[in-house]
């Protein structure tokens, strides 16, 4: 399985495999957040394109195109061809440097790195049929406010991540009611009990219930009712490959 990525640019933006750090995340006492599963997991489930200079965007809050102003802290050759006022009405664009091609029934889907906070504007999402299209998408970010905001040289402007899209046509979202799954009911009744009864030892101060600080049935991959063998698929941790440059 190959995800093909052909450079549109001489100096194409690097592209990383999705890293779980954040900011916000970081800052949280004992770095709590890092112990949702859910957060990291989607953090790492795709690759990053990377801003290849410093820049300033600010928006007057108008409809035209030079209602946004793009400034990069130092004069780069490329800076005008990799970000612009293109579509008006507050929108940054930005290109990814790259025609993606992917196996086919496969899409790209294109959005900002997940997680990753950015005050005053907001990534838009896009899917694309890379299986066959022959021209290369943009990245886009729209201002929620006028302002001023910031893209550093290195941060992720652009996360994509590979999905079999077509296929989704064939789910039949259903609601059951839960008794219909005696295995399933007991299970999510189990780790009911056990939560209820963790927070309460954790409002009562008590040592070994702080010390371990949170419960791990999820990260571990293990069912809280100790009735049944943890999921053998399980995944913890995603390490994405590094693209290979094969000229």
């Amino acid at each position: 399985m190959e995800l093909e990525c052909y450079p549109t640019a001489d100096r194409p933006p690097e592209i990383v495999p999705g890293r779980p750090q954040r900011a916000w995340m970081d800052r949280f006492a004992a770095r709590h957040p890092y112990r949702c599963l859910p957060l990291s997991m989607a953090n790492t489930t795709g690759w990053e394109i990377l801003c290849p200079m410093s820049f300033t965007a600010e928006w007057n809050g108008g409809v035209m195109q030079e209602d946004i102003t793009l400034t990069p802290d130092r004069p780069h050759p490329e800076f005008h061809r990799f970000v612009m006022s293109h579509f008006s009405s507050g929108v940054v664009t930005m290109h990814p440097g790259y025609l993606f091609r992917t196996p086919p029934g496969w899409s790209v889907l294109a959005q900002g790195p997940p997680n990753h906070v950015k005050d005053g504007i907001q990534p838009l999402s896009g899917l694309v049929e890379t299986d066959w299209l022959p021209f290369p998408f943009t990245m886009n970010w729209i201002f929620t406010r006028p302002g001023k905001v910031r893209f550093e040289k290195g941060e992720p402007f652009c996360f994509i991540t590979v999905i079999k899209d077509r296929e989704m046509a064939d789910f039949q979202p259903v609601i059951r009611s839960m008794a219909r799954n005696p295995e399933l009911r007991g299970q999510y009744e189990a780790w009911e009990k056990h939560r209820a009864e963790f927070n309460r030892r954790i409002m009562r101060f008590e040592p070994e219930a702080t010390k371990e600080a949170w419960q791990r049935f999820y990260f571990r991959g293990e069912l809280p009712d100790e009735t049944g063998p943890a999921p053998a698929e399980h995944v913890n941790k995603r390490r994405l490959k590094t693209p290979r440059f094969l000229g």
